[in-house]
């Protein structure tokens, strides 16, 4: 990754440390940061909603000698209005998905000022499962070819667009005149489907969970098929990042703050983003959980790669600007948080376990929910720590147990069998071959494995949950 337009950044950084900023601010001075951020796209929350909520940088900024600092958070559905006040020089630091980032490099590298760098990542899935193509409960589509000549709801230029158009190139169909997309918003999208006025849904996290959790989508294609890795990150003004450097240091700090918060307190933080952006917990947990999204601020280089392949959805959806992802990105200020911490971020750069895992022993069975191929649990009403599952037939047992004991269960969740992706327990496609139930999120995939495993049935999970053995 190229330091060289960032250079400027790392200079003032450099003399801010020895008290010779270029553009110092005076004490008494007042220093402004517009952050722009998406309080319902939970993959960011370390940026953005759990950030704010937790007071994080506020903190931070306080700590800081001289000026005054002032915060100002602008909410928005997805990355394209943050882009366009980034242009337009009006927020300084913002987070989104990774083909809004890419348009974000495009679109603001004509103005000097408007410039912006790919600073951090917030989370990702290695895979891909944070972008999902749903369905309504009762509609016939077992497949995305099923989606041929129909009309999908999708964000333009978003993370879940972008699925779409690769997703329905490798099944076959030209994402232009094979299905009919229409440019909506999340929410809108979401009342075309439940009145029928698209057959399909296509978006980001955590669109895609929540209306399967509110009964008014089906999952039909998980993102995670295309074994392409999806992230988030966050990107700041070059410009605003050279005369202020100490609030890029305090934001990334904060960002740090959050991420640790999130993988040490999984609940809680669930529950907090729940409350600050209005989306059910147990939908933000699917997500946020232990074996959900990768929350790891380090910029890896296998999603940079995946940023450089994905230019080619970027031309093919408009005219817009050659982007070097090599300049576009860049870690400097990140690596000297790490450092100021007395971390290693080498180190966290090579590392590419999930950080927040399930843990603890199977209570019905004594064995260690560590394998997350398997790991599941299960979160009863009135508890604020969730039960540990070693596999998801354990799972299915200590569901039936716990209402046999009078337990309300607020949700479960479970690693998909082929894929892994994590994914409601109740909303999973169940197959029993044997003695062991595997849970799929959608038909196709548990259809691929009773191709290969005859022995197996499908089950649902009422009936899975009835007849496991205790």
């Amino acid at each position: 990754m190229k330091r060289t337009r960032f250079a400027p950044v790392l200079l003032t950084a450099a003399l801010a440390l020895t008290g010779c900023s270029l553009e110092q601010a005076a004490a008494g001075d007042t220093v402004k940061v517009v952050i722009g951020y998406q309080s319902k796209t939970i993959n960011t929350v370390t940026a953005g909603t759990l950030l704010r909520a937790k007071g994080f940088l506020e903190q931070r900024l306080n700590r800081l000698s001289g000026a005054k600092y002032q915060v100002e958070w602008q909410d928005y559905d997805t990355g394209a209005p943050i882009t366009a006040q980034m242009v337009a020089e009006k927020i300084d630091i913002g987070s989104m998905g990774d083909y809004p980032v890419l348009i974000n490099g495009s679109r603001t590298q004509a103005s000097e000022r408007a410039a912006t760098a790919l600073v951090s990542v917030t989370g990702y899935n290695p895979k891909g499962a944070l972008n999902m193509v749903v369905v309504a409960p009762n509609s016939t589509a077992r497949t995305l070819a099923d989606l041929a000549g129909q009309k999908v709801s999708a964000s333009v230029g978003s993370a879940g667009h972008g699925t779409l158009v690769q997703a329905l190139t490798r099944a076959g169909i030209d994402p232009k005149s094979g299905v009919e997309v229409l440019n909506q918003q999340p929410q809108i999208g979401a009342s075309a489907l439940e009145s029928s006025q698209v057959q399909g849904l296509s978006q980001f996290v955590a669109w895609p969970g929540l209306l399967v959790f509110q009964n008014k989508a089906r999952l039909l294609y998980d993102g995670a098929e295309l074994n392409v890795p999806t992230f988030h990150a966050v990107v700041a003004r070059r410009d605003y990042s050279a005369k202020h450097p100490e609030v890029l240091d305090a934001f990334l700090q904060a960002q740090l703050d959050a991420t640790q918060f999130l993988n040490d307190e999984p609940v809680e933080a669930a529950q907090i983003v729940a409350e600050n952006s209005g989306l059910p917990a147990e939908v933000v947990y699917l997500y946020n959980g232990p074996g959900g999204t990768s929350f790891d601020a380090t910029v890896k280089p296998h999603l940079v790669e995946t940023l450089k392949s994905d230019v080619t959805y970027l031309k093919s959806i408009g005219d817009f600007a050659e982007l070097d992802i090599d300049e576009f990105v860049d870690d400097t200020a990140l690596r000297k948080a790490f450092a100021e911490r007395g971390q290693n971020y080498d180190s966290a750069l090579a590392n590419t376990a999930n950080p927040s895992l399930i843990r603890g022993n199977d209570p019905l069975n004594g064995r260690t929910a560590d394998n997350p191929a398997t790991a599941s649990e299960i979160w009863f009403a009135g508890q604020d720590a969730t039960q540990p599952a070693a596999d998801p037939t354990s799972l299915l047992r200590a569901v039936k147990q716990g209402r046999a004991q009078g337990k309300t269960i607020r949700a479960a969740y479970v690693p998909d069998a082929e894929l892994g992706t994590r994914w409601f327990a109740d909303k999973a496609v169940w197959v029993r071959d044997g003695e062991t139930y595997l849970p799929f999120t959608t038909a196709a995939a548990a259809a691929r494995y009773l191709d290969r495993h005859p022995s197996g049935v499908t089950v649902g999970f009422e009936q899975a949950v009835t007849e496991v053995r205790v």
